[in-house]
């Protein structure tokens, strides 16, 4: 079972792609389920809500004004983020094998594609996602950080070290020193990851 997802009522009127207006109709109509403290709105319960009780005789009204919603926020930003290219596109597989390609098949198969876009960019501004190169070169800066740290460690420890005859204080002291520079490591990965990502 998914999770409950909440927003503000704005936000979710952002997400499905109406006005605030609507969103007070929906309250109104009874049909906009809140959280549990009354002040945001219960996504998935919502969503469900508004297509358990469509009218269906306005089905073809809802797909059109669905699909002037797409071109306005979707399609839109998607060719203006699109450079124009010289390389043509390749071939649907039916009509590379000879075969009339299926209109309804590829159309489908865009607005699948177009729709995942579409969340991804929504779940990038939610904080969900980031750049994975930013996640990369975190992780290798903070292995190199890491390397470094240890490196180091054994030439500092190594004339205390030498002196004690007792493997319990030696065992000891290298734990020590192991988990000091591990806890600085974390805290200085940490800040250095939450830099990166504020800067995404």
């Amino acid at each position: 079972m998914s999770t409950a997802t909440y927003l503000s009522k704005s936000a979710f009127a952002a997400h499905i792609g109406r006005s605030p207006s609507y969103i007070t109709w929906l309250k109104e109509n009874g049909r906009l389920v809140l959280s549990p403290n009354g002040k945001q709105v219960d996504v998935l319960a919502t969503e469900a809500l508004i297509r358990d009780t469509a009218d269906p005789s306005k089905a073809a009204v809802a797909a059109r004004h669905q699909q002037e919603r797409l071109q306005r926020d979707v399609y839109s930003q998607l060719s203006a983020q699109s450079e124009p290219t010289n390389t043509a596109a390749p071939l649907p597989t039916d009509f590379a094998h000879g075969q009339t390609p299926d209109f309804q098949k590829a159309r489908a198969h865009r607005e699948h594609y177009l729709a995942r876009m579409a969340e991804m960019e929504f779940r990038k501004a939610q904080g969900e996602l980031v750049e994975i190169s930013f996640v990369q070169k975190a992780a290798y800066e903070t292995a190199r950080s890491l390397n470094q740290s240890l490196m180091s460690l054994s030439p500092q420890l190594a004339p205390q070290l030498a002196a004690l005859s007792d493997p319990w204080e030696v065992e000891r002291q290298l734990t020590a020193a192991l988990r000091q520079r591990l806890n600085e490591a974390a805290q200085v990965s940490s800040d250095d990851f939450g830099f990166a990502l504020s800067e995404c």
